[in-house]
């Protein structure tokens, strides 16, 4: 499940707790939903909606105190326990400081209060995104040295993909993957981004498969550790759909993601089919630290 779509269950149970339930919402239940520590879906939901989980349910409490007193002859003191205030003092100011006026002026028919709507996230982003936790994966497969001057890794990488089909190195990982579907590892081929130690301009790309098998003389072999990744659906024909992705992360997600970097190569996914169709499906592996 996209995490656009794990915010908006979120959200709609939040919204039947403070209207339905009449009750706080449960940390550890929204943690359960979310797939990770409460801390950590704090982070996720702040990055993704510009406002902090905490931010967003006080506005939403004031917002539907604020249509209690215009609609109903509920007492202050009963709004205020309605929505979780510890007493009718600490709601008067919030109240203020939300709607710019003391509750007790709410029912003036002249008077207008702020509204923060309901959120709604299920619009899909151009880059649909999740998080994955994944057991530790042996890959195997041949690398080289890529140079980071300006756009020389833009056209290094496809050149390396299209001298590894043409020499049978391409089929011969096909043939070497083992990658289990049922441990959450699709047959694919990945390419894989490493740094190069003592030099700072250069890094190592490597196009591999999983696999158990034995090493072949000139391969290489990489054990990935198990990891927590931030996974980035491409679509559309390679290489411009996975160059198109990373610009995305770059200009976008990179630059402000509330996340830090696991001591772990990032990571190109190619699913199997079609590399030039519309629809083909590459992706974008991130590793990240999960923090509370």
């Amino acid at each position: 499940m996209e995490w656009n779509e794990k915010l908006q269950i979120i959200i709609d149970y939040v919204e039947n707790h403070l209207q339905r339930e009449e009750e706080a919402v449960n940390h550890e239940e929204i943690a359960r939903i979310a797939g990770c520590s409460f801390g950590f879906f704090q982070k996720v939901f702040s990055y993704m909606t510009g406002i902090s989980f905490a931010e967003y349910i006080r506005s939403r409490k004031l917002t539907l105190a604020g249509y209690d007193l215009k609609s109903t002859n509920l007492k202050v003191i009963d709004i205020s326990y309605k929505y979780g205030y510890d007493s009718p003092t600490s709601f008067t100011k919030a109240f203020q400081l939300f709607h710019g006026i003391p509750p007790k002026n709410a029912r003036n028919p002249d008077t207008v209060l702020k509204t923060v709507p309901k959120m709604k996230l299920m619009e899909k982003n151009e880059y649909s995104w999740k998080l994955e936790q994944k057991n530790s994966f042996r890959l195997v497969g041949k690398s080289f040295s890529v140079s980071l001057h300006a756009d020389l890794p833009s056209r290094q990488i496809p050149a390396f993909w299209h001298e590894c089909q043409r020499n049978g190195i391409f089929a011969e990982l096909v043939s070497m993957d083992t990658a289990d579907p049922e441990r959450d590892f699709p047959k694919g081929m990945f390419g894989l981004f490493s740094a190069c130690r003592n030099q700072p301009k250069e890094m190592e790309y490597s196009i591999m498969v999983i696999s158990d098998q034995k090493l072949p003389p000139g391969f290489t072999e990489i054990y990935i550790p198990a990891s927590t990744w931030a996974v980035f659906n491409c679509k559309g024909p390679v290489p411009q759909a996975i160059q198109k992705g990373w610009k995305y992360l770059h200009e976008e997600w990179l630059d402000r993601y509330p996340f830090r970097h696991a001591q772990c190569p990032e990571a190109e996914w190619y699913s199997s089919g079609n590399a030039y169709d519309d629809d083909y499906l590459s992706q974008i592996w991130i590793p990240i630290i999960e923090e509370d």
